[in-house]
């Protein structure tokens, strides 16, 4: 576990509270898009980020762009398909 994974706030993206370390993978194995905006108040989530991921996936963490609005309710559509047929 990461030192600042038990942290809480509010996710823009979906509404709801989240833990730290639900951003730190939320893109598979790079951390959401917002998460510097979002935590950037709470700790030096840059430089954590910068310490946990290797250079080639803080680059493209770094190069992301953020999905369209489109493309972000068809993976969370996706995914709580794939979360409901795991459970079954």
């Amino acid at each position: 576990m990461h030192p600042y994974d038990h942290l809480e706030v509010r996710c823009p993206r979906l509404g709801h509270e989240l833990n730290f370390s639900y951003c730190r993978v939320e893109a598979g194995n790079l951390p959401c898009h917002r998460t510097i905006k979002c935590w950037q108040a709470f700790f030096p989530v840059a430089d954590h980020l910068k310490e946990i991921l290797s250079p080639a996936q803080w680059e493209r963490f770094s190069r992301q762009s953020p999905p369209d609005k489109m493309t972000t309710i068809i993976d969370l559509i996706e995914q709580a398909k794939a979360r409901v047929k795991s459970k079954a």
